[in-house]
């Protein structure tokens, strides 16, 4: 059943995606990369030395603390390089591909039996760390259990894939991914997807459908579980893209693992934008060398919006923006240069601009601007916090030009509550 419209948002000045590109082109990149998500640490033990031979989806480390979690190859290929940080953390592991490669098939039989085989599953095939736990907005704990789990069949980011496409002839996979699931969570499962443009596959009875209208932040997942069924520390709710469900159906099919994943390739140094199917961990100048204007850019993995600069398509992401940098860097004058380094925050005039931004009357957003200036926690708690991460306050970010940035201070809190909550 369908809840009301979330209706809040901001109409922005950015370029569009082609509206009519339903077939997009395969891009496989010559190298890829395992690397950790932003602001992730991850120990880990290597199942395959450096120059040993991969097949796509094969495990390639696992995770030194829980085992049984493991990274697993993104393309069939050779492993060129390994680099670590102190304590065997993970900085990158990059692959070569090779096209005559062969594909890794996982034991599907377990999963079969119960939450429990669909959990090893799920770890084993490199699926678990594609979910994200609120609060803190990292993959789930091992053995963590969801109270709840948010299905993201919409994204309202500027130039954004529509869900739709990626799960366009693969509606069989995406149906056996939710009924899956939804014997896997110990709460209510959340299909969240637009208002307009609904899945018209069949959902099992017990997902309820959540409608989200076109605008941004309308998609972001933060706000639609603040809204829905807000994270606790002893609740904790995860949310997942729509294309990763589908990914665990055709794993639970088939065995295997799918090749690909649906990006957007858009921004202003471009000379058009496009829809791929690249691998995860794509190498970011490999899949756009042919569509820059000449001059010197910036290749970000993410949108304009929450976006990082990179060299390897993140984990999570399914977008990639290029834009141009000017060839002299702007001179800084010193009073700025001294607000980013400001101890405090600087006041954030509360505007309607903002308020949308940030959803609208469904949340408090001058109190919450003002628990994270003040590094209040118990505020920050009581007024939905732990349902946010970085990319539900991005939209705010670029509304207010914020020093220091919304999204810097949601982490800083999220952070020294996490570290709280571990000493405690």
């Amino acid at each position: 059943m369908f809840g009301p419209l979330f209706s809040a948002g901001l109409v922005l000045p950015f370029s569009t995606l082609p509206s009519a590109q339903a077939a997009p082109e395969t891009h496989i990149t010559d190298e890829a990369a395992l690397i950790p998500d932003h602001g992730e640490a991850l120990r880990i033990e290597l199942l395959v030395p450096e120059g040993g031979r991969v097949a796509q989806g094969q495990p390639v480390m696992r995770l030194r603390d829980t085992p049984g979690i493991a990274l697993v190859a993104p393309m069939a290929g050779q492993v060129a390089r390994i680099e670590l940080r102190p304590g065997r953390q993970l900085l990158q592991a990059v692959l070569f591909h090779d096209a005559r490669g062969d594909r890794y098939r996982f034991d599907t039989s377990t999963a079969a039996r119960g939450p429990d085989g669909l959990r090893a599953l799920l770890q084993q095939s490199g699926l678990w760390r594609m979910f994200r736990s609120r609060p803190f907005g990292h993959p789930p704990k091992v053995a963590e259990v969801a109270a709840a789990i948010f299905v993201m069949g919409v994204d309202t980011r500027p130039n954004a894939a529509a869900p739709a496409v990626a799960l366009a002839g693969r509606e069989a996979d995406f149906e056996r991914g939710l009924a899956a699931l939804a014997g896997f969570a110990a709460g209510p499962i959340f299909f969240c997807e637009p208002g307009k443009a609904r899945y018209g596959g069949a959902v099992p009875s017990q997902i309820t459908r959540l409608q989200a209208g076109a605008l941004h932040p309308q998609g972001a997942a933060g706000l639609l579980i603040h809204r829905q069924f807000p994270a606790r520390i002893a609740a904790p709710v995860w949310d997942i893209a729509a294309e990763d469900v589908a990914d665990l159906g055709a794993v639970l099919e088939t065995g295997y693992l799918p090749p690909t994943r649906l990006v957007a390739i858009a921004g202003d140094a471009l000379r058009e934008t496009r829809l791929v199917r690249c691998q995860p961990g794509a190498d970011l100048r490999g899949l756009t060398q042919s569509l820059v204007r000449p001059g010197p850019h910036d290749i970000l993995s993410g949108a304009f919006l929450d976006g990082r600069a990179a060299h390897w398509l993140a984990p999570r992401d399914r977008q990639v923006t290029v834009l141009s940098r000017a060839a002299q860097p702007k001179l800084r004058h010193w009073f700025g240069a001294a607000l980013d380094q400001a101890a405090i925050a600087m006041p954030i005039i509360p505007t309607a601009a903002l308020e949308q931004a940030m959803g609208g009357a469904a949340f408090p957003v001058a109190a919450m601007i003002r628990a994270l200036a003040t590094r209040d926690t118990e505020a920050f708690t009581k007024l939905g916090g732990l349902s946010l991460v970085e990319e539900d306050v991005a939209l705010a970010d670029y509304v207010t030009g914020a020093r220091p940035r919304l999204a810097d201070q949601l982490r800083a809190m999220l952070n020294q509550i996490a570290k709280e909550e571990d000493a405690a």
